[in-house]
């Protein structure tokens, strides 16, 4: 049960903090601005949500690699534990796959090659209902972009040139009264944004972020500290396209109410290559 709390609280966190670009860390008094910036920066995050699309779907005709440090803390913030995985994000029949290619500086174990081997099979031979839910499932995932300009008010503070590119601040606050039954824009009342948009094609440069009230996963499973603490910087491969180069993940979490969790997640994204003809099929 454990084992499964701290993978799902992982797992949840990378795709929340890849996901809800709006996380950021808490700042001192700000001037309040007139209407007219206001409006600017909502048109701003509005580009940027359709720059944002027109780059998730570009990435479905990229392969990379990725490497996964997944540490747990003590009390003193010290680190008892560490695994790291390298992966190559490639294709198979045109669905994303995660290949294994070293865990702690080993090859994969017989076990976990095995594990491989049945992941590699199911989806060769998906059927069109396990097909419809992993659909289902990347829309769930990509449905808060919808929310975010009715989730959060913005504010344009300012502007900063990173890795050579101008890009505009925003800070974004939760939108109060604003609900959602979505997957993801419940939990947009418990987090305050602050995001880098890159001001030549609206893309997003870098978010830094901190949640500001604790929420709960995994079905009451595991319940997320405030302070928990995101940044994401991405990188532009060309012709608008803004893919992750780096994740962040700074999070306490109490499991199951009782024994409390620490843990300093940081992926790494490499290598990037555009199929030549569409999505790389893997074959054996």
């Amino acid at each position: 049960m454990e084992f499964l709390a701290k993978s799902q609280i992982g797992k949840l966190l990378v795709v929340f903090a890849a996901s809800s670009a709006l996380f950021a860390q808490n700042g001192g008094p700000e001037k309040q601005q007139n209407p007219a910036s206001v409006l600017d920066a909502r048109q701003i995050v509005g580009q940027s949500l359709v720059a944002t699309e027109h780059s998730w779907q570009a990435r479905g005709e990229y392969i990379y690699m990725e490497r996964d440090e997944d540490r747990r803390l003590d009390s003193q913030g010290q680190v008892k534990s560490e695994n790291v995985d390298v992966t190559r994000m490639t294709f198979v029949n045109g669905i994303r796959f995660e290949q294994l290619l070293e865990h702690n500086g080993q090859h994969p174990s017989v076990e976990e090659q095995k594990k491989h081997d049945q992941d590699f099979e199911k989806l060769k031979h998906e059927t069109p209902e396990e097909k419809a839910a992993r659909l289902h499932k990347d829309e769930e995932n990509r449905s808060f972009l919808r929310d975010l300009l009715e989730a959060f008010d913005f504010r344009l503070i300012g502007e900063e040139t990173i890795a050579g590119r101008p890009a505009y601040v925003l800070k974004a606050t939760p939108h109060p009264g604003y609900h959602s039954n979505g997957k993801y824009g419940k939990l947009f009342s418990r987090v305050e944004g602050k995001l880098w948009v890159d001001k030549e094609d609206f893309g997003w440069v870098k978010v830094d972020g901190e949640v500001t009230q604790s929420f709960s996963m995994g079905l009451f499973v595991a319940r997320v500290q405030r302070g928990s603490h995101i940044i994401l910087e991405q990188t532009c491969l060309g012709d608008a396209v803004w893919v992750p180069k780096r994740l962040e993940v700074r999070a306490s979490a109490r499991i199951l109410f009782l024994k409390s969790l620490d843990l300093n997640r940081i992926l790494t994204y490499s290598d990037y290559h555009r199929t030549p003809d569409g999505p790389y099929l893997v074959s054996r």
